[in-house]
């Protein structure tokens, strides 16, 4: 048997992945385990979780291989620099450093970090991209389909073009740095007052708040995109090749003044210039698609890269029906980069060209990380002391369902956690989408963040239709679309702004959002069989097919990875019951009203 483990690290968002004869074992991101939001260090928690999963040692892996080419990537940032000097010579002493230790010698650096043993493995690279693409393109159920990596940027490239057939890929086209779809989208990000490599979320939850109105603005003064999708930004208007921030004055004066402070009101231009960078984004990955499309004749299209993490984009490219199947990777930004980096040195070898690829979408529901027997977890609670009743499977689902009907929100921790950035039903807090105080609820009581961020509905696969402008698999909550119009309420026409946020749009109002759509994730009994069995007995209930779900965690804490994790995230939120494993507890029962935190919160 090969086994081979893929890194990332040392940029945003480390984890480890291992592949053992091209079959998925583990993954998962380091944050997990650390605690520290977006943790960038090596992924030594996820790398020990990885290799317990397969039950080997460090010296028992045929391969190690990185998600990044060091080398290449530190030249780009002397060119970088050079470019603009003596500009950057402000930034230039700060980053000097790192790369002349850890990440320059990256192979001694991966050594001396899996420690011993260690020294047997051989040690491999591969291209940032090239690795989006494998993370993509392999576990798809596709045996040939375009491929389209987007982010901030890899060693030279921001976005790339390709081909995938059985176990090869070939890039076809790249746009190289500093011209980036991702940097873009992260300057706004900035510029609006959230935190770059994880606020992107929330620039686009608040678009749909907004009017387009600085559209043309960008395009006349930000950036020039061509029929095929290609771009170029103007350089001037951006901060990020030689100062600390990613906009500057100019940039600044195009859009009506300073940044937004974090924590401070949303002025009402935040909106519109949130809406129009949406749009921006949507028509350039719009373009690119009908490219691909073109240019390689292939009728499926896989997706990874931070930027495919924009759902209304992927939303409106299904719509669109640029591609007849539309194929996203979970975790499609840099913690994905591991697996795509061991899968591709997989499928490079004799053994795998020797074997067909299987016909199936292959990430397990990203179901990929650790899980607790219900000992496991029954000691911790022991340990702190809690309250808990053990119910078999059918009583704790008759029981959760009974206490979503009454509008309580359940903290649902069960099997394996979920890799990537999506709460996909093991870690997660559920509540009822009829209900319609569940939105504000959530946001403010529980998950302690802005009020104007959306909830996800989840509904068996076979109802999504019944709910949604939509019959496709979602499974993995990246697909955006609109509410069946049958559906809708009436609201005032005459309500702007953040205002809208009070009203009743819809028979499922806590997952409906302004512009009446919602980011779906569709569920079968294979993907997830306890869920799946929990939807069946809410809908029984109620005759309501879908259920609120959001990610278990609360603002600047990484989703919950272990027992102990959710008891503390649950006692120290308004969360009313938690069910994990087979216990089910009650908050207002338990001896605690609050308790330490294992982390310290990130700014998010």
């Amino acid at each position: 048997m090969r086994h081979i483990l893929g890194i990332s690290a040392y940029y945003h968002d480390s984890a480890a992945a291992l592949v053992r004869d091209g079959e998925i074992l583990a993954a998962a991101q380091e944050e997990r385990f650390s605690r520290k939001k977006n943790d960038e260090r090596f992924p030594r928690h996820a790398v020990d979780f990885c290799l317990a999963q397969a039950g080997i040692r460090v010296d028992q892996l045929d391969a190690v291989v990185f998600y990044d080419k060091p080398i290449t990537k530190f030249d780009r940032l002397l060119e970088a620099y050079l470019a603009v000097a003596p500009r950057g010579l402000t930034t230039f002493p700060k980053v000097l450093p790192t790369w002349l230790g850890e990440k320059l010698n990256l192979r001694r650096t991966l050594i001396e970090e899996l420690g011993p043993g260690a020294e047997s493995c051989r040690v491999c690279f591969t291209e940032h991209h090239k690795a989006h693409a494998a993370s993509a393109f392999y576990p798809s159920p596709f045996n040939e389909s375009a491929i389209l990596t987007v982010d901030g940027v890899g060693e030279w490239a921001t976005t790339t073009l390709g081909v995938g057939r059985g176990h090869a890929i070939e890039i076809l086209s790249e746009i190289r740095f500093p011209h980036s779809l991702g940097l873009l989208y992260s300057t706004f990000t900035a510029y609006c007052g959230f935190r770059i490599n994880s606020g992107e979320y929330k620039l686009m939850g608040l678009a749909p708040y907004g009017e387009p109105r600085y559209t043309q603005a960008i395009y006349d003064h930000l950036i020039d995109v061509k029929p095929d999708g290609s771009f170029w930004l103007d350089l001037d208007c951006f901060g990020f090749l030689d100062g600390f921030t990613m906009d500057n004055d100019r940039f600044r004066q195009i859009f009506g003044g300073p940044p937004r402070s974090p924590e401070a009101p949303m002025e009402e231009r935040f909106l519109h210039i949130a809406r129009s960078i949406q749009a921006v984004t949507e028509d350039v990955i719009l373009r690119l698609a009908r490219h691909a499309r073109k240019t390689t004749g292939m009728s499926r299209l896989c997706m990874a890269g931070g930027v495919a993490l924009n759902c209304v984009a992927n939303g409106k490219l299904h719509r669109e029906g640029v591609f007849d199947q539309l194929w996203i990777q979970p975790a499609a930004g840099d913690a994905g980069g591991a697996l795509g980096a061991a899968l591709q040195l997989w499928h490079s070898t004799d053994e795998a060209r020797s074997r067909p690829r299987p016909a199936r979408d292959s990430m397990q529901a990203s179901l990929l990380g650790p899980e607790f027997s219900d000992e496991a977890i029954r000691e911790v609670l022991e340990r702190h002391g809690a309250v808990f009743e053990r119910l078999d499977d059918t009583t704790l689902l008759r029981r959760t369902a009974e206490l979503l009907t009454q509008e309580k929100v359940i903290g649902w921790v069960q099997g394996r956690m979920e890799f990537g950035p999506r709460a996909l039903g093991n870690r997660s807090i559920i509540g009822d989408a009829r209900s319609s105080r569940m939105q504000s609820v959530m946001n403010l009581k529980v998950k302690f963040r802005e009020s104007f961020r959306p909830f996800a509905p989840i509904v068996r696969r076979e109802r999504v239709s019944d709910y949604f402008d939509l019959d496709a698999d979602s499974p993995y909550m990246l697909l955006v679309a609109p509410v069946k119009e049958s559906l809708r309420r009436a609201t005032d026409p005459t309500t702007t702004g953040l205002d809208r946020l009070k009203q009743i749009r819809s028979e499922i109002p806590a997952v409906t959002h302004v512009d009446h759509s919602a980011r779906i994730q569709t569920l079968t009994r294979e993907q997830n069989p306890k869920f799946y069995a929990l939807l069946e007995q809410f809908e029984a209930v109620t005759g309501c097919g879908l259920l609120v779900n959001t990610s278990f965690n609360v603002r600047g804490e990484p989703i919950v990875c272990t027992p102990d994790d959710a008891y503390r995230c649950f006692i120290n939120t308004e969360m009313d019951y938690l069910a994990i494993g087979n216990y089910l507890l009650d908050r207002l029962a338990q001896p605690h009203r609050s308790i330490a935190r294992t982390f310290e919160p990130q700014p998010d």
